[in-house]
């Protein structure tokens, strides 16, 4: 199962902490890091155990599971940068006097609203959340949609696939198996993010490459790397450095 995967099947309390307890290690639901259980891992003359040096890898790594939830694409948090900023400063526990220095809003009245308006948004949410845990109880693969990736630079209805016709593209495209030649690269946007989302799974995520090396990659499952390549960064699973000289799983 890939980041996306668990960050999106995770349990509530998990996402709020940013990371899920396995039997071995704990692993940041943001990155993927791990932090091996049994050992106590020191840092600037503190030892830390196992738990608590997770919580202080989110702290460093990603300033607050808040900051980072709050920055991904609008297509996924459904908040317009307005909305954020709002979110940002209550969070900063600022006060409706101070918020309205900060933004220029009018009265303290509107910036209550706000508030108010993001209150009814949650218990909302929690209707909706509650209607969705029933209908995935149905187990039926119709009902469920392949999970999106969160450092996506395209969200949209190349997403809307479900788990059941996902099995039957990467049958129909990698015959041999995922790790062999793919048969072709369809035209069909929806159809090359199945593949790809294939693809990357031939990279190793602790490994910075250089291109030549992600292009031998590649070119194990298709000749022209060029265009895989640019696909994998489009779609946010390979990132790199501006002039290309390095590259790696985000």
């Amino acid at each position: 199962m890939g980041i996306d995967e668990k960050f999106w099947n995770a349990e509530f309390e998990d996402l709020k902490r940013g990371f899920m307890e396995n039997e071995n290690n704990y692993e940041c639901l943001l990155c993927g890091h791990v932090v091996d259980k049994g050992i106590i891992y020191p840092e600037h003359g503190i030892f830390y155990e196992p738990e608590s040096y997770m919580h202080l890898h989110i702290k460093k790594t990603h300033r607050s599971v808040f900051n980072y939830l709050i920055n991904l694409d609008k297509k996924l948090t459904g908040l317009s940068p307005h909305q954020k900023r709002m979110l940002q400063l209550f969070h900063e526990g600022k006060s409706d006097s101070e918020i309205r220095n900060i933004t220029g809003i009018g009265s303290n009245s509107t910036i209550r609203n706000y508030r108010f308006n993001f209150k009814e948004k949650e218990r909302q949410s929690k209707i909706f959340l509650t209607l969705m845990e029933l209908l995935q109880q149905q187990d039926n693969p119709i009902n469920q949609f392949i999970n999106v990736n969160k450092k996506s630079k395209m969200i949209d209805h190349r997403y809307n696939v479900t788990v059941e016709e996902k099995d039957k593209i990467i049958k129909k495209y990698f015959p041999h198996g995922t790790d062999k030649k793919l048969k072709n690269f369809p035209p069909k946007e929806k159809l090359r993010l199945i593949i790809i989302s294939q693809i990357i799974k031939n990279f190793n995520k602790d490994t910075i490459y250089n291109e030549k090396e992600v292009n031998q990659i590649i070119s194990k499952s298709y000749q022209d790397y060029a265009l895989i390549r640019r696909y994998l960064i489009e779609y946010g699973f390979l990132d790199r450095k501006p002039d290309g000289s390095q590259y790696w799983v985000r």
